[in-house]
């Protein structure tokens, strides 16, 4: 099942290993993965680790109010329905052709309280009412880059605005040697939120591949004991670094402004092999 969506080829292949199970690709980047028959499994690793975050930012079971910039294949926003029931979620996905295939495809349950819109993150984001959301969610990628706009201290003011006190927001980034982008990043949220934590795998934060980081951040603690817990006895093991070993990392990097803004660098041209 193909359709041409604004990053190029979107296809949703069967897993074979899993009888209900379909990964999103666009282009041959792997974007996401989803088991219709259990909306709790994540496959993916940085997808694994945000359910961690999905899993801490309030009681288990409790309901929870999300925005999740960036759709995909609905995944963490089915995870989160099937996991906290009742629970109320916004999707903006700004590729109306790709939310077509995946409702078609991959439907969500009726019963579930999750409104999709076909909206620019940041655009959609500034219509949500200010502190309505417990959790914010940013997983944005065209042609396996996250746009520029995304990446300002502009745009995380308007995150921290959308979040209710004590509500958190967390981010999948991507970058590879030398971490300029990634360490940009850290330094740009510490301008907006005074509590921050990254989740990646050590080999990630030593610079060695190209790989995915989950940036967290709040503007009270976070549960940095549990996601360190959850992330180093995950089947994906990762690392949680915070205060001052994230403060050295950041490595003295400027914090982004609209005006300076880039996109995400590219990955390699093999990392998905």
């Amino acid at each position: 099942m193909t359709a041409d969506v604004d990053g190029g080829l979107a296809e949703l292949r069967p897993d074979r290993d899993r009888p209900q199970g379909w990964s999103l690709l666009i282009d041959g980047a792997p974007q996401s993965h989803v088991d219709l028959d259990d909306p709790g499994y994540l496959d993916f690793a940085y997808q694994r680790r945000l359910g961690h975050v999905i899993d801490v930012v309030a009681p288990a079971g409790r309901p929870i109010q999300v925005v999740h910039l960036g759709g995909g294949a609905f995944t963490l926003a089915r995870y989160t329905a099937a996991g906290r029931p009742r629970s109320t979620q916004q999707i903006l996905e700004l590729d109306a052709a790709l939310v077509q295939l995946v409702r078609r495809e991959l439907p969500l349950d009726t019963g579930w309280r999750i409104k999709v819109r076909s909206a620019d993150a940041r655009a959609g984001l500034a219509k949500v009412p200010d502190g309505w959301a417990d959790l914010i969610i940013a997983d944005v990628f065209s042609g396996a880059r996250t746009p520029a706009h995304l990446t300002s201290g502009e745009f995380l003011t308007e995150v921290r605005r959308a979040l209710r006190p004590g509500g958190m927001y967390a981010a999948n980034l991507a970058d590879g040697p030398p971490l300029a982008h990634l360490r940009a990043q850290i330094a740009t949220a510490r301008t907006v939120f005074p509590e921050l934590g990254l989740i990646a795998d050590p080999a990630v934060l030593r610079g060695r591949r190209f790989g995915n980081a989950v940036l967290v951040a709040g503007d009270r603690e976070l549960p940095l004991a549990e996601l360190t817990r959850r992330a180093a006895t995950d089947p994906h093991p990762a690392r949680v670094e915070h205060g001052r070993a994230l403060l050295d990392f950041t490595g003295g990097a400027a914090a982004v402004t609209d005006a300076s803004a880039t996109a995400s660098p590219a990955p390699p041209a093999d990392v998905f092999e």
